[in-house]
């Protein structure tokens, strides 16, 4: 009896996140609907090229090895293509031996208020209209930023790094900082004093949890087995320092999630430990700590005042 979707765990992912879709795209742009579909006919056979979600949507893919009898894992794609033209997208999908076989092929229309359909946890795009509108009506998401993508074959681990205010909690503890005028010691009396108060979860708060709740799993697999090898791996990298920290470790606990490393920076560039760490993908909701880094997959999460400018509009530099 298949296991069923409400129990699983569900990536929802475009096409162009999941591949590179730069050729076709540009195609799209100058000749339009009917020669982009003609091309994708015509090069059927050609496998696309990796995209930045790739290593991400692989790995996460691993874990139903792990847990057979579950495959607790379910990645469906979420495509603006027509049925004609997704063909392409799924022989790729073959070629690349991804366990992959739920879609959805929207024709150019918006596709996003299917996602509870399919109990998605995460819609990932390369579209940054579709995601801050899948963001404005409460589901989680996030933009996918053009990344040259390195994938090692032989790295079977999958390494997930997050920021914490504005998506795993959410955006109350920045809404103060913005209102207080960037006084950072209004700020930290106001963590401290709050220090025993869970935050709210943010957007991705409820992937993360599932996320933990699959780590506990690959624990009890190791001591049932010293030999079984985790997949996953958790960081949080803040831009918090003490005494701002306790809070996040409150949040965590009330979330019920637990993470294998937290980074307390204090306004160290994340680059520094990003690129030690090496996530398979990187999720933040402020474009200053994503634009400048370099074959790291990054997703902005487009949330929460961080995202809006003074008229109260989503700001997209």
């Amino acid at each position: 009896m298949p296991y069923p979707i409400e129990k699983k765990l569900v990536i929802a992912v475009s096409t162009s996140a999941l591949f590179d879709m730069e050729e076709s795209d540009s195609i799209f742009r100058a000749k339009g609907v009917d020669a982009y579909r003609k091309y994708q006919e015509r090069m059927i056979d050609k496998p696309l090229e990796k995209g930045v979600a790739f290593p991400f949507i692989k790995r996460i893919l691993n874990l139903n090895n792990s847990f057979p009898d579950e495959k607790p894992i379910e990645v469906v794609v979420f495509s603006k293509n027509s049925p004609e033209s997704g063909l392409r997208a799924f022989r790729s999908i073959a070629y690349y031996k991804l366990d992959i076989s739920r879609a959805c092929f929207s024709s150019g229309k918006s596709n996003f208020q299917y996602l509870p359909a399919f109990n998605a946890s995460l819609f990932l795009s390369a579209n940054p209209e579709d995601t801050e509108k899948a963001i404005s009506v409460g589901f989680a998401a996030g933009t996918v930023l053009d990344t040259k993508v390195i994938d090692d074959e032989s790295d079977t681990q999958l390494r997930l790094g997050f920021d914490f205010d504005g998506v795993i909690a959410d955006d109350s503890s920045e809404q103060f900082y913005k209102e207080s005028q960037g006084n950072m010691s209004a700020y930290h009396h106001h963590e401290q004093e709050l220090a025993a108060n869970p935050l709210a979860g943010g957007p991705i708060g409820a992937l993360l949890q599932k996320i933990s709740f699959f780590q506990r799993l690959e624990n009890a697999q190791v001591e049932k087995n010293p030999t079984y090898k985790k997949i996953l791996s958790t960081a949080i990298i803040t831009a918090r320092n003490a005494p701002a920290h306790e809070r996040v470790v409150t949040t965590l606990k009330s979330l019920n999630i637990e993470v294998d490393d937290v980074f307390f920076l204090g306004g160290i560039d994340k680059a520094r430990i990003l690129n030690i760490l090496k996530p398979h993908i990187f999720f933040d909701d402020q474009m200053i700590h994503l634009d400048h880094l370099e074959n790291i997959p990054a997703v902005h999460i487009p949330f929460g005042i961080a995202n809006k400018n003074d008229s109260g509009a989503v700001d997209n530099k």
